[in-house]
C-alpha cells in the first residue's frame, strides 16, 4: 500500500515529464542587515530584481534606520514618509509585497497602553502610504553575556492584541509576521527540553501570526527537512525561514570594519519540505548580493528540483553574459562565511585548494613534483582577476574592487610561491608580499583556506627546514 501511495504521488508531481514546480507562498528579500541602509534606488532595483526572479515579498527591516529600531516611537520625518510612500508604490507596480517591519523589543513595555498607541500609530500612518503586510521582531535582544530577560507570554500577547488591533480595523491586512527573541534552534532548547520563553512564545501566538527562524544557529550549514518539522512541531504552525546568507554583517575585522569579505556563492541545503516563508537576508553590497539572492529565488520557486551548482552557473550567465567564466573562477574564491559562531556557503575554491594541498603535501615525498595543476589555477584567476578589474561595470566594481585588488595580490604571491617551491628555496620576497596582504584584509578578505593558505603554508614549509637544518647544525 505505501508503495502504490508513492508511485501515485509521483505520478501527480510529474506533469509532461517535468515535475511541477511548487513554490514557497511567501518568498523574498529582508532588508535587515546590520550596516548602511539602502538607498532608496537600491530598494527600488531589488524590489524590480524580486518581480524579475518571481519573488513576491521585500521587508523593510534595515536594523540602522533608527526609526525601525533604536526610536521606533518616533514618527517617520515627512520626507522619509515620501520615499516610503514611492517605495511601496514601486513595490505594488511590481506585485511585490512591501512588508513593514518594526523592531521595538531594545526598550518596549509590553503591558503599557502608551507604547502600544505609539506603535499601532507608526502602522495605521504605513497603512496610509499602501502598506498591507506589517512584521515586529523581536530579535537580538541579548545583552554583553548572551542572556534576555524577555517574557514569551508576554511578548506574545503584545503581538496578538497588536494583530486583532489590525485586522480590526483593516480587513485587507495579512497576518503579522515576527521573529522570536530566540529565533534559532540551538537558543530555543536547552538539552531536550523547550525553555521557558520558547515554550510560552509558542502556546501563547496566535496560529495566524508567522514565525521566521535562522536554523540550528543564527548563520548555520543548512536546515534539513528533519530540523524544520521539529521547529514546526514547537510552534504549532509551519514556521518561515529567515536565510543569513548573503549577508555579510559579521565579517569584521578585529578594528571593526564590516563586510570584508562578500558571500558570492549560491543558496544551499535548505529544506525540500513544504514551509510557509523563506526570506534571504542580503548584503550592503546590493548588486553583489543579487548572486546568492537569484540561486535563492530559484530555489524558492521549486525547492525539490533545486539544483545549487546548475543555479549557481545559470545566475551568473544570466547577470554576467561573457565575463561569467571570469566572475566565476572570482567568485569561487569567496562563497565560504565563518567565524566562532557563523558558519555557511561551500567552501573556496575548491580545486585550486585541492591542487595547493597536493603538492605541499607532496613537496619532500616525492622526487616528481606535478606543479601543473596549481600553476594552472593560478594562472586562471589572475586572468580572471585582470580581465574584470578591466571589464566589470562600474556598478559591480564599486561593491567589490578592494577584493578583487586583494585577491591579484594573493596569486601575485601564490606564484612567487610555487617558484620557491620549484627551486627548493624560499624567495623572500613572499614574505614582503604576505605582509602587504595582512595589512590589505583591513578592507578585503578572500579564499582564506585556499589561495591564501597556500601562501602560509609554503612559508611555514621552509621555516621548518631552516629550523630542522640549524637543529642538525
Amino acid at each position: 500500500m505505501k508503495k502504490f501511495l508513492l508511485l501515485l504521488t509521483l505520478s501527480m508531481l510529474f506533469i509532461g515529464g517535468s515535475v511541477e514546480a511548487i513554490p514557497i507562498p511567501l518568498r523574498g528579500v529582508v532588508e535587515g542587515f546590520y550596516g548602511t541602509p539602502w538607498t532608496f534606488e537600491d530598494r527600488a532595483d531589488i524590489i524590480d530584481f524580486c518581480r524579475q526572479n518571481n519573488l513576491n515579498a521585500y521587508i523593510y527591516a534595515p536594523k540602522d534606520d533608527p526609526y525601525h529600531r533604536d526610536k521606533w516611537r518616533t514618527p517617520y520625518p515627512a520626507d522619509k514618509l515620501a520615499e516610503l510612500r514611492q517605495l511601496v508604490a514601486v513595490a505594488k507596480r511590481n506585485n511585490v509585497r512591501f512588508i513593514f517591519a518594526v523592531s521595538p523589543g531594545l526598550d518596549l513595555n509590553y503591558k503599557s497602553d502608551e507604547d502600544f498607541r505609539l506603535l499601532i500609530r507608526k502602522l495605521d500612518t504605513m497603512y496610509d502610504l499602501g502598506v498591507r503586510d506589517f512584521a515586529i521582531f523581536f530579535d537580538d535582544l541579548k545583552d554583553a553575556k548572551g542572556n534576555h530577560h524577555e517574557s514569551g507570554k508576554a511578548q506574545a500577547e503584545f503581538l496578538n492584541r497588536v494583530q486583532k488591533n489590525l485586522r480590526g480595523k483593516y480587513k485587507d491586512v495579512a497576518p503579522l509576521i515576527t521573529v522570536p527573541t530566540e529565533y534559532f534552534y540551538l537558543d530555543m532548547v536547552k538539552g531536550d527540553k523547550v525553555k521557558s520563553y520558547t515554550r510560552d512564545f509558542a502556546e501563547t501566538l496566535d496560529p495566524r501570526i508567522v514565525v521566521l527562524y535562522t536554523g540550528r544557529g543564527v548563520v548555520c550549514d543548512g536546515i534539513t527537512d528533519k530540523e524544520l518539522a521539529e521547529v514546526n512541531k514547537l510552534f504549532g504552525r509551519e514556521v518561515g525561514i529567515w536565510w543569513n546568507y548573503p549577508v555579510n554583517d559579521y565579517s569584521l575585522t578585529p578594528d571593526g570594519n564590516r563586510n570584508v569579505k562578500l558571500a558570492l556563492g549560491a543558496i544551499e541545503k535548505l529544506p525540500t519540505a513544504k514551509m510557509t516563508a523563506i526570506f534571504f537576508n542580503p548584503m550592503e553590497q546590493v548588486q553583489m548580493s543579487k548572486i546568492a539572492l537569484a540561486t535563492g529565488a530559484i530555489y524558492a520557486n521549486n525547492p525539490a528540483t533545486y539544483d545549487e551548482t546548475q543555479a549557481w552557473d545559470k545566475v551568473l550567465r544570466e547577470q554576467f553574459g561573457a565575463l561569467a567564466p571570469a566572475m566565476k573562477i572570482f567568485a569561487e574564491h569567496s562563497q565560504h562565511m565563518e567565524n566562532s559562531w557563523a558558519k555557511v556557503g561551500a567552501p573556496d575554491a575548491m580545486e585550486f585548494a585541492t591542487a595547493a594541498q597536493n603538492l605541499i603535501y607532496d613537496v619532500g615525498k616525492k622526487s616528481f613534483l606535478d606543479f601543473a595543476p596549481l600553476e594552472q589555477k593560478i594562472n586562471e584567476t589572475e586572468r580572471a582577476v585582470n580581465l574584470l578589474l578591466r571589464r566589470l561595470p562600474k556598478k559591480y566594481l564599486d561593491e567589490c574592487k578592494p577584493q578583487l585588488e586583494q585577491l591579484k595580490r594573493i596569486v601575485n604571491a601564490d606564484r612567487v610561491a610555487l617558484e620557491s617551491l620549484k627551486k627548493g628555496q624560499l624567495d623572500p620576497t613572499l614574505k614582503i608580499l604576505r605582509e602587504e596582504i595582512t595589512a590589505n584584509e583591513k578592507q578585503a578578505i578572500i579564499s582564506e583556506e585556499s589561495a591564501r593558505k597556500f601562501i602560509d603554508d609554503v612559508i611555514k614549509f621552509f621555516d621548518a627546514q631552516d629550523k630542522s637544518s640549524r637543529k642538525r647544525k
